[in-house]
């Protein structure tokens, strides 16, 4: 296949408890065997807690809003324009901070299985539970 337009009114967001996904390039959607693309949106104080991917590298950027994002026990406060790099395996989670929606790109390489997207919720395990209460 010699590429594929995505063009944003036709992707449907999936709705999750903290946002939504939309995705913008996955082998389902493009064929893409190399790069995950996907556009999140993040609700007021809430996030995509905390989560690895094992096979994946991951680049997130802020595209709006204030977003607390987490790599591995470190944290910083990301605006518009600001990314994140996240080897494989390394615990991450991202949560918007203000009142106001955020939004962020994901890119996630190599593709894995079928979705292009491997996920692994470590969000209740002892040691990251307790973690933003901490810092």
């Amino acid at each position: 296949m010699p590429g594929k337009f995505v063009m944003a009114r036709e992707v449907a967001a999936q709705t999750e408890d903290w946002g939504t996904l939309r995705w913008l390039s996955h082998p389902p959607s493009t064929g893409a065997g190399q790069l995950t693309v996907i556009d999140v949106g993040l609700e007021p104080g809430k996030g995509h807690d905390f989560h690895k991917h094992p096979d994946q590298e991951e680049v997130i950027l802020v595209v709006s809003g204030k977003v607390e994002q987490w790599v591995d026990r470190d944290k910083r406060l990301l605006g518009p324009g600001d990314s994140a790099f996240i080897p494989a395996d390394v615990v991450h989670a991202s949560f918007n901070v203000a009142d106001t929606p955020a939004r962020i790109v994901a890119i996630l390489g190599p593709c894995v299985g079928p979705m292009g997207y491997e996920l692994v919720d470590v969000a209740k395990d002892a040691s990251w539970k307790t973690l933003r209460a901490q810092g």
